[in-house]
């Protein structure tokens, strides 16, 4: 089979935009938990806690007739997807309107803003705010649709509303496309704009972190003393491309894709299943070919709460035994619900150049229900390494595991 590269890479984060900016916050130990004083106004959520992102200026400079369609998680997506583009040598090569360039791309949902015009319909009759882009804007597949708008794509579509494993999945999709010859470069990814309504999800499930009074202590995955997940917001997107196409126009590959697996738990949709979840993770090395032994260490969804922190850790130990080193990047980002398998993939690939991980803030004391694992806590560590894994799992018992090469 055709073999896979990543030769672009672009995000947008609440600790930045660029792998410089975010490794300083890390090696700092800075994470982007902040109060919400304007969700003061929402008594019913417990929560005050979130990763926003200070300011996002990165889609101010396009054309009103390019974003008449797109609510923030688009925006978002599309500045991504344009910086990977740029880094890729490829923004404005003919190939992106040739047909053999695709995207897979993933949010939770669009944007919740457009929900408030339709409510007003359906509860008042008649809406002031319901116009001819609403449902452009609030789709499932916005950010997909709309970056193949803005750039010309006329190449396969395939959008992934999977929750959090929204962005993970876009990618080993996007991955399968170009392995199977159906695609020669795929643009990847997930994005997911911060908004009461996700947090609300998850608090009313009592799974929201309510130190509202000290919210630089949370979340903290893994640990004994968690509470719960925060929500946050950004966007990342990979450029796939076959590695004979990126090599005959010189392009700089930052690694390969080498394996990928998913699956569904099929018992419930909102409790994890270790076993299925281990099995996620052996479809990937299988599909790698690869042995447990070669993965250098797990980039872990580590969501901060009981019994995915439980079941994930259990599955992870099932495959590789306790040697294994694992962090979850949630502890700085929050939970980033559709983008996170695409912003924690981003940041693998650059730490696994590096040679450095970033241990998982606020970890302190492990919770003796999770399995034996050499998780990072404390202090950076240096490691070389050649392959990692990325895993994520999602409502609806969705599982998904990527591994990638180091180049």
């Amino acid at each position: 089979m055709r073999r896979v590269v990543v030769t672009g890479i672009g995000g947008v984060t609440a600790l930045g935009e660029d792998w410089p900016t975010i490794r300083a916050a890390l090696q700092e130990g800075r994470t982007a938990v902040r109060f919400m004083d304007a969700w003061s106004r929402f008594p019913g959520i417990n929560t005050r806690l979130a990763c926003p992102i200070p300011s996002f200026t990165g889609a101010d400079s396009y054309p009103r007739k390019k974003t008449r369609t797109m609510g923030a998680v688009s925006r978002m997506a599309t500045y991504a997807t344009e910086r990977a583009l740029t880094e890729a040598g490829l923004i404005e090569d003919p190939v992106l309107t040739s047909g053999r360039t695709g995207i897979a791309y993933g949010s939770s949902f669009g944007s919740p803003q457009p929900y408030v015009a339709f409510a007003e319909l359906m509860t008042l009759g008649a809406s002031r705010k319901l116009n001819a882009t609403s449902y452009i804007q609030m789709m499932s597949h916005t950010a997909a649709v709309n970056i193949g708008l803005f750039f010309g794509l006329t190449g396969r579509t395939i959008p992934t509303s999977s929750a959090c494993t929204s962005g993970s999945q876009a990618i080993g999709y996007a991955f399968e496309s170009i392995r199977l010859g159906r695609a020669d470069i795929m643009l990847a990814g997930g994005a997911d704009e911060l908004d009461i309504t996700q947090t609300a999800v998850f608090d009313t499930l009592y799974a929201t972190s309510v130190r509202n009074d000290s919210p630089r202590l949370t979340p903290r995955p893994y640990d004994k003393d968690r509470d719960g997940l925060v929500i946050g917001e950004g966007a990342a997107t990979l450029v796939l491309e076959e590695r004979e196409h990126a090599l005959a126009r010189g392009a700089t590959i930052h690694a390969e894709l080498v394996g990928f697996g998913t699956n569904t738990d099929g018992s419930h949709p909102t409790q994890p299943r270790a076993e299925t979840m281990a099995t996620a993770l052996c479809l990937a090395l299988q599909d790698a070919g690869l042995p447990p032994e070669a993965i250098g260490y797990v980039n872990g969804h580590g969501t901060a709460t009981e019994w995915g922190d439980i079941a994930e850790t259990v599955a992870t130990a099932s495959v590789f035994g306790s040697r294994i080193p694992i962090h979850s990047l949630k502890s700085y980002f929050g939970h980033t619900l559709g983008a996170c398998g695409a912003i924690e993939a981003w940041l693998g690939i650059e730490m696994m150049r590096d040679g450095w991980l970033a241990p998982t803030a606020n970890l302190e004391t492990v919770d003796a229900r999770c399995a034996e694992l050499d998780y990072l806590m404390g202090q950076p560590r240096r490691l070389q390494f050649e392959y990692f894994m990325n895993n994520n799992f999602a409502f609806g018992g969705i599982n998904t595991s990527l591994v990638f090469r180091r180049m």
